[in-house]
């Protein structure tokens, strides 16, 4: 149990039925009346934040949050597998879990599972990859002067935008969270 006068950001708390992270926290003292936490709080499950107000000595349940490692196997259209390697079981995650999460995800690549209580509820991409570029115009002369980039698919079929020295066939790393070119490899 944790007291809303022990809120700290990062905190997954249960509250009314659902899981919430503390994303902002605010103690505040009026000079009449009692004090109270201001709180922002971000639905873990459904990504709403919501704002709302607690006495410091309201409690709450810890929400525990696991992050297991499991391999990206395929998917058939409808459905994405992952396979847990140390038990060699499967499990297959419909689109509405996963949203564009894997879009820099080639098979057989590792992610993070989220769940809370068994639930998965989220699968995480590694912070970064690396992915070969599988189409990409040829960058013009003398455009260099602006920083300018150009749109490229990459090999999981999802475009990047990169600076025009990159070329067909080049090796880059990607920001998988801001979905940014780095580097090339």
């Amino acid at each position: 149990m944790v007291s809303a006068g022990d809120f700290k950001n990062g905190l997954t708390i249960e509250y009314e039925g659902n899981v919430y992270q503390i994303v902002e926290f605010q103690h505040v003292k009026p000079g009449k009346g009692a004090a109270f936490v201001r709180s922002k709080l971000k639905n873990i499950k459904n990504g709403g934040v919501v704002e709302k107000t607690f006495r410091p000595t309201e409690k709450f349940e810890n929400a525990m949050i696991e992050r297991n490692d499991m391999q990206y196997l395929y998917n058939d259209g409808e459905l994405y597998y992952f396979m847990n390697m140390e038990t060699f079981d499967q499990i297959a995650l419909n689109m509405d879990v996963i949203g564009d999460n894997l879009k820099f995800v080639r098979e057989n690549d590792m992610v993070k599972m989220v769940s809370h209580n068994g639930d998965i509820f989220a699968v995480e991409p590694p912070l970064f990859v690396e992915l070969e570029v599988t189409e990409c115009e040829p960058g013009e002369k003398g455009n260099t002067a602006t920083g300018a980039t150009k749109p490229c698919t990459v090999e999981t079929g999802a475009t990047v935008y990169v600076p025009l020295f990159v070329n067909l066939g080049d090796k880059l790393k990607i920001d998988t969270r801001t979905g940014e070119y780095l580097s090339r490899v």
